[in-house]
């Protein structure tokens, strides 16, 4: 058996790495596979002749099913680890995408983004626990950035490049046999996962003690598990704000994920593969967001020794700035210059990420996935209530004409624009009165 001399006695083992790797690689299919939809989706309106709301309805139901698993999901992982729950959920979400391709039924379509939106429901908690128990304190927040905004937003930004210009594009392929070869491969990430993944450093064999004692350095819980007492979770005022936070947050995210493609076919008449690499744009920006994110948030905290200011500061300033470059947008004609004001609103706001995983795991302590899964869940109830919104918002501002006998429409995106910079600057407010030391550990409000 190891002691502490031996920890002392010999370097670290690198597992953690492998399974840093595998974490970032489980965000970047999640991405990947749901922000096809940006293509997708446009692909549906016009086969079925949908209106702007029909369509946002049903891009709609896969948050209805990712809302209702997040907080079971999140009981689940703190109980029994991320391990073979992450594992199952990566080829069942990948078998749900295969299937949108097998069927021209929109009833049947509509079932599997109800079951796709389950499937994906636990990912992040499990990723939360993952990055807890996995890495230090120290520098923990900069890997959570690595994994949750980084590596899920080049995903995102990838997907339309892969499906849309490569796929599609350069390849020839048909929408649905595309997003097959996109959920083949996750099948087969899920298989890997399963294989290399581990709950925790205790149960994998190729840690050595001194790895496991660098990972408990800072102060890393020894219980690793156990169960939210929901009464201490109610009165937590911090808690209650960040669920507002990330309503506002998520909720404006998913314009990015179902209307960002559309807008730039409709309002600057681009094709899909000409429109591909602008629609991935806002995903880079929130891709390098989070490095810079997660590198401010240690930064900040290690200079001014106040983890408090430093994450709600960080919050706040994305929020504001993020609000600005949507503004922007708003007025402009030119289909790059608006590309690029959506890349600097994303890479603002995303810096943001690797905060809110940061507070997850300052406010939950070993209830991390469960704090998680209540915080995502707030954000998939915007994910539901907001498509509507948007999608209404389009129609109001649509007006139709008839030319030569024929039908024509023409939107005016302005208004949902100027939507989305209230938004951003909500969620920036709702920043500064969150407290990421007001553990759930402790018992007090």
């Amino acid at each position: 058996m190891a002691t502490v001399n031996d920890a002392a006695d010999e370097s670290p083992t690198g597992v953690r790495w492998s399974m840093f790797f595998l974490a970032c690689g489980t965000s970047w299919f999640l991405y990947l596979h749901r922000y096809s939809w940006s293509i997708v989706g446009s692909e549906i309106k016009n086969t079925y002749d949908f209106t702007n709301t029909q369509t946002q309805t049903v891009f709609s139901l896969f948050y209805w099913t990712y809302a209702g698993g997040q907080i079971p999901s999140g009981i689940a992982i703190d109980r029994f680890g991320p391990h073979l729950f992450l594992g199952t959920s990566i080829i069942l979400w990948s078998l749900a995408l295969i299937g949108f391709g097998l069927t021209r039924s929109l009833s049947v379509i509509g079932v599997l983004r109800f079951l796709f939106g389950a499937a994906q429901a636990g990912c992040y908690p499990g990723l939360t626990k993952a990055s807890r128990v996995w890495f230090p304190l120290r520098g923990r927040t900069t890997i959570q950035g690595w994994i949750a905004t980084t590596s899920g937003r080049c995903g995102g930004a990838m997907s339309p490049l892969i499906l849309g210009t490569f796929l599609m594009g350069m390849c020839g392929l048909t929408w649905q046999t595309a997003i097959a070869v996109m959920g083949g491969t996750g099948c087969l990430f899920g298989l890997v996962f399963l294989i290399v993944f581990r709950n925790s450093p205790a149960e994998h064999p190729g840690v050595n003690a001194a790895e496991r004692a660098l990972i408990a350095e800072g102060g890393t819980a020894q219980a690793l598990t156990g169960t939210l007492p929901w009464s201490r979770a109610v009165r937590n005022r911090s808690l209650q704000f960040f669920i507002v936070q990330q309503f506002l947050d998520a909720g404006s995210d998913v314009a990015f994920v179902s209307l960002i493609g559309q807008y730039f076919m409709e309002r600057h008449a681009l094709n899909i593969s000409a429109s591909g690499w602008l629609t991935s744009l806002p995903l880079w920006g929130g891709a390098l967001g989070g490095i810079a994110g997660g590198w401010l948030n240690e930064q900040w905290i290690r200079s001014t020794g106040n983890r408090r200011w430093s994450r709600s500061g960080i919050g706040f300033v994305g929020k504001v700035i993020g609000c600005i470059m949507l503004y922007i947008v708003s007025v402009q004609s030119g289909p790059t210059a608006a590309g690029f004001a959506l890349l600097f609103a994303k890479f603002f706001s995303d810096w943001s990420q690797p905060t809110v995983w940061g507070t997850c795991t300052d406010l939950g302590g070993r209830f991390s996935a469960t704090v998680f899964s209540i915080i995502n869940t707030s954000g998939t109830i915007g994910g539901i209530v907001m498509p509507l919104v948007f999608g209404y918002v389009l129609d109001l501002y649509t007006t139709k004409s008839v030319v030569a006998e024929a039908t024509t429409s023409q939107t005016e995106w302005g208004p949902l624009f100027l939507l989305l910079a209230a938004m951003y600057l909500a969620s920036g407010v709702s920043w500064l009165l969150i407290d990421c030391t007001k553990s759930l550990e402790v018992d007090k409000p």
